[in-house]
């Protein structure tokens, strides 16, 4: 009851104004962005006073950002337009690949585009692409691209996957990735659909595609911890807005997965669901979810949100790693940190 008491006493303190705040016009109205504090654990990970800052605006829903460190810039999905984006420090942001998710002729709506982005060993542009329900390489250097694709992983057992959502490498190469239905025009109920579930899949370096699990309703972002022991999967759910966690066997395959974190709660009451992630060098989740990007320990503890006011699909860790840039809606942003993100 004495932490309940201290977590209730830390939220309001935020609501009336305790920690610093930026109002932002927008699409939208007013909104306003904060760092919330639930934990004295968060200090260590984001100093007190740091504040939210907007770096470009006006997309549909922007999702799935990867840093460039060759070059030193941000690529981001904006879904429902078929295109990525690359924002550069004292340049802005400006398109840098369409058709970047869906490549066919026939005119389609819904979420159609890329969506998670992510650099290979080589440096090398993988992208997660609802349209062609795939997960594809560019067939170009990043600093020069083309929209022109390798095909990963598009089909499991001869099915046509749904719409790949998110993917993120092992150090030894194989690809993990979520496969929900969300880039379908129809989602759930698209009679285009070949597969029944929404799989959790892994292909290896030579191509082979294993099912790791199809027990999740909605999977959505995934990230290894540090040691690559565990693998953490998002629930877009709101009738289970959860994270859960998987250890990953000697042979790449899951065990059974549990409940790290439940945001169903919070879901009634805040935008967004659990989306994607990003971990630091501690283990702790840096997870998009209801009201902007929690921060949660690997125990499960909820340590603080990085609260934008909007439904936020995405993060990643960018320059040196102590920066965090999320994707919100129709607008990109980023936050200083103290912790840092794995691999820099």
């Amino acid at each position: 009851m004495a932490h309940r008491g201290l977590a209730c006493a830390m939220l309001m303190l935020c609501a009336v104004g305790g920690i610093p705040q930026s109002k932002t016009g927008g699409g939208s109205g007013e909104r306003v962005t904060r760092i919330e504090r639930l934990d004295p654990a968060l200090d260590r990970l984001i100093a007190p006073g740091t504040a939210v800052e907007t770096l470009a605006e006006g997309y549909d829903w922007s999702e799935g950002p990867v840093w460039v460190r060759e070059g030193g810039f941000l690529l981001f999905s904006d879904v429902p337009r078929n295109v990525i984006h690359k924002w550069k420090q004292g340049e802005g942001a400006r398109v840098y690949l369409t058709p970047s998710g869906y490549t066919g002729s026939v005119p389609r709506g819904g979420e159609m585009g890329s969506n998670g982005l992510l650099l290979d060993r080589d440096g090398r542009l993988v992208i997660c692409q609802h349209g062609d329900r795939r997960v594809a390489r560019m067939d170009a250097a990043v600093s020069r691209p083309q929209p022109r694709f390798t095909t990963l992983a598009d089909r499991y057992n001869g099915a046509r996957f749904n719409s790949p959502n998110d993917a993120v490498f092992h150090s030894n190469g194989d690809l993990y990735f979520t496969d929900p239905p969300y880039g379908m025009e129809k989602q759930f109920e698209d009679p285009g659909r070949e597969i029944a579930f929404q799989g959790v899949y892994r292909r290896n370096t030579t191509g082979e595609i294993t099912l790791l699990t199809k027990d999740m309703t909605r999977p959505n972002g995934l990230a290894f911890s540090p040691d690559e022991k565990r693998l953490y999967v998002a629930q877009s759910d709101p009738a289970a807005a959860i994270w859960q966690v998987f250890d990953v066997k000697p042979d790449g395959t899951l065990g059974s997965g549990r409940v790290l974190f439940d945001a169903t709660a919070m879901a009634k009451t805040r935008p967004g669901l659990p989306d994607g992630l990003k971990i630091d060098t501690e283990g702790n989740l840096f997870a998009t979810g209801p009201g902007g990007v929690l921060v949660i320990s690997p125990e499960g503890k909820h340590l603080g949100t990085i609260v934008t006011g909007q439904a936020t699909g995405n993060c990643a860790f960018g320059d040196d790693g102590r920066m965090l840039y999320v994707t919100a809606d129709m607008y990109l942003m980023r936050v200083p940190l103290k912790a840092r993100g794995v691999g820099f």
